[in-house]
């Protein structure tokens, strides 16, 4: 039988009140380890997601003293998502992966008979690959992208920031002249350069943070380990017999996503 959403989500909600400030809404994200906070108006029904993305906003627009005296005044209510993306927990899980990819989000409420009972996120399906034992596995060659966008270590911060941009990539992969990869330079590195600019002389290598690899035939359930305990959402595809050579792909939750949405998965026999 084709799993549902129940048998993914996880159960519960971690809640925040409309009026939940910004610093009180980074305290709730860090005690539950959690990307996202459902909101609740003073009646409690559910009106908005306050993510950790959406926070990052504060640090954005905070570059002096009176920046940040706006937004510490700000509240979930003024930077949530809403309204807020459902499915109900009977749903089957291709559905609401397609819901995912169409929307682009990461994120959905769980719902049944009308009542919110959860949330599925791109989380909850890769650790259900990661705990799955009867499932036949597939490799990292078999699903990863093939087409990755590089550059030198030289290259000047603003460049990669343009092919980012134009490419629709959250990221570059940095490799030296033979193609040996030195590290990744993701939309989080620029985010501190959003304000004040970049100076003309920063280059890539001054900002990147290292590479997570894994060998091409690695099982997906070893790409979601690895994404899960190091909290990547992107790992570099490489030969392991020849790990210094130029990488062969990249591999996302994403990737891993679309994999269990296809009707030939092991996710969707019957």
């Amino acid at each position: 039988m084709a799993k549902l959403v129940r048998d993914l989500m996880h159960a519960g909600l971690i809640t925040c009140k409309t009026d939940a400030t910004l610093g009180q809404v980074a305290v709730l994200l860090n005690q539950h380890h959690v990307h996202a906070l459902v909101v609740t108006d003073r009646d409690g029904r559910e009106v908005g997601i306050i993510s950790d993305f959406d926070l990052m906003a504060g640090e954005w627009l905070s570059s002096d003293t009176e920046s940040l005296e706006t937004m510490r005044r700000l509240t979930a209510a003024d930077l949530m998502s809403h309204p807020i993306n459902s499915v109900e927990a009977g749903t089957p899980v291709a559905q609401a992966v397609t819901a995912l990819i169409e929307k682009q989000i990461s994120r959905l409420l769980v719902t049944e008979n009308g009542k919110a009972v959860g949330i599925i996120s791109l989380s909850d399906f890769v650790s259900s690959i990661a705990r799955s034992d009867k499932a036949k596995r597939e490799t990292v060659g078999d699903v990863m992208s093939d087409a990755i966008l590089v550059c030198r270590g030289k290259t000047p911060v603003a460049s990669a920031a343009r092919a980012m941009t134009s490419s629709g990539w959250r990221s570059v992969l940095v490799v030296d002249a033979k193609g040996k990869v030195l590290g990744v330079v993701s939309g989080y590195d620029l985010l501190r350069f959003v304000q004040n600019g970049v100076d003309e002389n920063l280059i890539v290598r001054d900002v990147m943070h290292p590479a997570l690899t894994i060998d091409i035939n690695a099982s997906l359930r070893e790409a979601a380990n690895m994404m899960i305990q190091n909290h990547h959402h992107r790992l570099v595809v490489i030969d392991a017999q020849d790990p210094d050579a130029f990488p062969l792909g990249a591999i996302s939750t994403f990737d891993i996503v679309a994999a269990m949405a296809r009707p030939d998965s092991v996710w969707q026999r019957s």
